[in-house]
C-alpha cells in the first residue's frame, strides 16, 4: 500500500487542478465566439472590404453591352426644359449678328497695346532706316511671337519695298505694312466651319485644348450662334474630369436652348460619353454634334492617347468633322507647341484663340497657321456672350495697326 501512495498522490492533485480550470475554459470560449470579426462555421460570409454581407446584396443588375473600347458611363441626356404652368420661363439667348461682334471684338483689340503694331509703325516711319532700325524691327516681330520664319519673311519683303519705293510718310509705311502683314496672315485660309448635317447624320465637332484655355465656355458660345443660325445643335460632356463641368456646359445648353449628354457618374469614361452624345445626336435627328472634352497637358502621353481614343470611339458612329483646338494667346510660343502635339493625335482643323485682348503678342496668329498649315478660326476677346467671332484677316491687321 505504502508503494502506491506515491503514484496516486499526483494523479489527484491532476484532476483536482482540471476540475476548478473547466468551468473557466467554458466562459472564455463563450466570449470568443461572440467577439467582433470572428464566425462560426454556419455564418454567412462577409465579402473583403465590403461592409455588406454577400447574403444581404442584392442581385446583380443584368449586364450592358457597349461598343468595343467604350467604358459604360451611365450617360443621362438634360433636356431643355418644357414651359410648366406656375415656372419662370427661361429666355433662350440670341447673339449679335456676326457683323456687331466682329466691331465689338476690333474695339476691344485696338485697346490693347500691340506691340505688333505700334513698334513698327515707330521703327519705320523714322527719318533713316539703317541696319540698326531693321535689326529692331527684326526683335519686335521676334518679341511679338511671329516665329523665326514668318519674321524672316516679312523682313525680307519690307527691306525690298523700301528700296524700291522709299517711305514718304508715316501713311505710307502703315499701308506698306499693313500689305505684307495681311499677307502673312493670309486671308485666302478657309475659315469656315465644317458644321454641315449630312445625309443621315449630324455633323460632330470636338472642342479640345490643355487645362485652362476656356474650352466649355467656347463651347457655349459657339452652340449660341448655331443656334442663332437655325441649326439644331446638341452638346456632349466629355469632360469627365473637372468638378462641376458637364454642369457649367448644360447650364450653357439651358442658356441657348439645346439638349446637353452628361454623365451621372462622377469620373465615368469620356469616350463613352462622347459616344452616347453622338449616338443621341442621330437619333434625334439634330444638325450638329458638340463635344467639349477635358483639359489635358500636350505632354501627357496617356491623357493624349485617351483624347485619340474619344476621337476613335467617335467614329465608330459617325465622321467627326471639325477639331478645334483652343489656345490662349498669352501663352505665345508654349502654345504653338500645344497645337503641334494635338495636331498629331486628334488632326486639328481649326484654332480658337482666347484672350488676345490680355496679350501684345498678336504675331501667335501667324506662326500657328504658318507652322501646322491650319487656320485660326475664330478669335475671343473677353467673357462676354458675345466676345468670340469669325477671325477675319484684314480686321485683324487693321486692328493692330490703329
Amino acid at each position: 500500500m505504502n508503494d502506491i501512495l506515491p503514484i496516486i498522490l499526483p494523479i489527484l492533485a491532476v484532476l483536482v487542478v482540471l476540475g476548478a480550470l473547466i468551468p473557466v475554459l467554458m466562459k472564455t470560449r463563450k466570449n470568443v465566439k461572440n467577439y467582433p470579426g470572428t464566425r462560426d462555421a454556419n455564418d454567412p460570409v462577409q465579402a473583403r472590404g465590403a461592409g455588406t454581407l454577400v447574403e444581404d446584396r442584392p442581385a446583380p443588375a443584368p449586364e450592358r453591352s457597349a461598343p468595343d473600347g467604350v467604358g459604360l458611363a451611365g450617360p443621362e441626356t438634360v433636356e431643355v426644359p418644357d414651359n410648366a404652368a406656375g415656372l419662370e420661363t427661361v429666355p433662350v439667348e440670341t447673339p449679335l449678328p456676326v457683323a456687331g461682334r466682329l466691331t465689338r471684338l476690333r474695339e476691344r483689340l485696338v485697346k490693347s497695346n500691340t506691340i505688333l503694331g505700334k513698334g513698327l509703325l515707330a521703327l519705320l516711319s523714322a527719318d533713316k532706316i539703317d541696319e540698326n532700325v531693321w535689326d529692331e524691327v527684326e526683335e519686335t516681330l521676334l518679341l511679338a511671337d511671329l516665329g523665326t520664319e514668318p519674321t524672316m519673311q516679312l523682313v525680307d519683303a519690307l527691306r525690298e519695298r523700301v528700296k524700291v519705293i522709299g517711305t514718304r510718310s508715316p501713311e505710307h509705311v502703315k499701308a506698306l505694312l499693313r500689305e505684307e502683314l495681311i499677307k502673312l496672315v493670309d486671308p485666302t485660309m478657309d475659315r469656315s466651319l465644317n458644321v454641315q448635317r449630312h445625309a443621315d447624320k449630324p455633323a460632330v465637332m470636338m472642342v479640345v485644348g490643355v487645362n485652362g484655355v476656356g474650352k466649355t465656355t467656347t463651347v457655349g458660345k459657339l452652340a449660341r450662334v448655331l443656334v442663332a443660325e437655325d441649326k439644331d445643335v446638341l452638346l456632349g460632356a466629355a469632360d469627365t474630369f473637372r468638378a462641376a463641368a458637364a454642369e457649367q456646359l448644360a447650364t450653357w445648353g439651358q442658356r441657348v436652348g439645346v439638349p446637353t449628354v452628361k454623365s451621372d457618374i462622377e469620373g465615368a469614361d469620356p469616350a463613352s460619353v462622347a459616344y452616347e452624345a453622338v449616338k443621341a445626336g442621330i437619333d434625334q435627328e439634330v444638325d450638329v454634334v458638340m463635344i467639349d472634352t477635358a483639359g489635358r497637358l500636350q505632354n501627357k502621353v496617356g491623357l493624349m492617347d485617351e483624347l485619340g481614343k474619344v476621337k476613335r470611339v467617335i467614329e465608330k458612329l459617325a465622321e467627326v468633322d471639325e477639331v478645334l483646338l483652343v489656345l490662349d494667346a498669352t501663352t505665345g510660343q508654349n502654345g504653338l507647341n500645344q497645337a503641334r502635339v494635338f495636331a498629331e493625335v486628334v488632326n486639328i482643323t481649326g484654332i480658337v484663340l482666347t484672350k488676345l485682348d490680355g496679350t501684345a503678342k498678336g504675331g501667335i496668329v501667324v506662326a500657328i497657321q504658318k507652322s501646322l498649315g491650319v487656320p485660326v478660326k475664330l478669335i475671343g476677346l473677353g467673357e462676354g456672350a458675345d466676345d468670340l467671332a469669325p477671325f477675319d484677316a484684314e480686321a485683324f491687321v487693321d486692328a493692330l495697326l490703329n
